[in-house]
């Protein structure tokens, strides 16, 4: 799809083309990304860009002939950071957006469940040799504040309350990486 090319032709964000369209951020980079989109999301974009849905629907790849020896390097980092992207291999491509979002967002609040678990557990383990080789002095105290901050920043972010590595701290790194290395 030729969703980015049109969105930086219109020298938009990703972030705007959200707002704009009413589709998530997350759909929008899935789709920038090759990933499949659902009948609504295409309209939506359709209508920001003012374009027909079909023109949206056509598969824009570039001849490997026409690509620079930078840029089919780039490409092969880029399939190579792909094995390692969780969000956009393991998510059936068949489900709707809202189904594959909530899915990712299930996941997430699962692998907090899950630090948490640990939290309590390795705690009550700690607290058990706290008290049996020093009932005097409760150092457990401290490993349990260093590793709550942690489980308290990890539900932050999870739940979306406050999220400072987010979309948007991904996009700078990125454009700052790629300015880095021009």
């Amino acid at each position: 799809m030729f969703i980015r090319k049109l969105r930086l032709a219109k020298g938009w964000s990703q972030e705007q083309l959200a707002e704009m369209s009413g589709v998530s951020t997350r759909t929008i980079q899935r789709l920038e990304r090759g990933g499949n989109a659902s009948l609504e999301s295409l309209k939506c974009l359709a209508a920001v860009f003012e374009t027909d849905l079909n023109d949206l629907q056509k598969d824009d790849t570039m001849p490997s002939d026409t690509l620079s020896n930078d840029d089919r390097a780039a490409l092969a980092q880029v399939r190579e950071w792909m094995k390692y992207d969780n969000s956009s291999t393991a998510i059936d491509p068949s489900l709707s957006d809202e189904e594959q979002d909530a899915m990712e967002y299930v996941r997430d609040i699962k692998s907090f469940y899950s630090n948490l678990g640990s939290y309590v557990v390795m705690l009550v383990i700690l607290l058990v040799i706290n008290l049996l080789t020093s009932p005097g002095y409760l150092w457990v105290v401290w490993p349990a504040l260093g590793w709550g901050i942690g489980v308290v920043f990890h539900g932050l972010s999870v739940f979306e309350i406050f999220s400072p590595m987010g979309s948007r701290w991904e996009k700078r790194q990125i454009e700052k990486r790629l300015r880095r290395s021009r």
